[in-house]
C-alpha cells in the first residue's frame, strides 16, 4: 500500500469514483438515497487537487483505493487548527487499515506544518466514522452545526486532537 500526493498527471476520475462509492456507502440511510443517486458523476469530488488543500491518495497495486484531504482549518474561529477535510475509502477496502494510514499521514504533516490542534467535522448520525475518528484520539467537542443535505436537517460535530 502507497500513500501519496495525489498530483495533476494523475486520475482523477478514479478519485472521484472513490467519493461517489464511498458517500453512498457511508452516508447510506443517513442522506435521502434520492439525494445520493442524484448527483451526477462528474460532481463527486468537487475540484480535486485544486481547492486549496493537500489530497492524499492510497494506492494498491496502481488501483487508487482511498483519498484523503487536509488543510488549515476553513473556519475563522478555528484558524490555529489544522483540518482533516475529507477521508474517503472504497467500501470493499474499509477495515482493512488503510483508513488509518491516510488519517495517520494527514496528523503527521499537519503536526509537520506546526499544528498541534487538528480538527475535522462529521455527521453526527455516522457513528462509523466517529468511533474510527475516536479510535484516533480524537475527541468530540461542543461544536456543532446544522446543515440539510438532500432535504434532511443533520447535525455535523467537531472533533479535535491535541498533541
Amino acid at each position: 500500500m502507497e500513500i501519496r500526493h495525489l498530483t495533476d498527471n494523475d486520475d482523477h476520475s478514479a478519485v472521484r469514483e472513490i467519493y461517489e462509492k464511498s458517500w453512498k456507502f457511508a452516508y447510506k440511510g443517513i442522506i435521502p438515497q434520492d439525494y445520493l443517486d442524484s448527483i451526477p458523476k462528474t460532481k463527486w469530488g468537487g475540484n480535486v487537487n485544486h481547492n486549496g488543500r493537500t489530497e492524499l491518495i492510497a494506492v494498491d497495486g496502481g488501483k487508487f483505493v482511498g483519498t484523503a484531504s487536509f488543510s488549515q482549518s476553513r473556519w475563522d474561529k478555528f484558524k490555529s487548527c489544522g483540518e482533516i477535510v475529507t477521508i474517503y475509502l472504497l467500501p470493499e477496502y474499509i477495515g482493512k487499515g488503510i483508513g488509518s494510514q491516510l488519517i495517520n499521514a494527514c496528523i503527521e504533516e499537519l503536526e509537520f506544518l506546526g499544528y498541534t490542534e487538528i480538527l475535522l467535522w462529521v455527521l453526527e448520525d455516522n457513528l462509523r466514522a466517529r468511533r474510527f475518528y475516536e479510535k484516533h484520539g480524537f475527541i468530540c467537542t461542543e461544536d456543532y452545526m446544522d446543515d440539510n443535505i438532500g432535504g434532511k436537517s443533520l447535525r455535523e460535530v467537531m472533533y479535535i486532537r491535541r498533541k
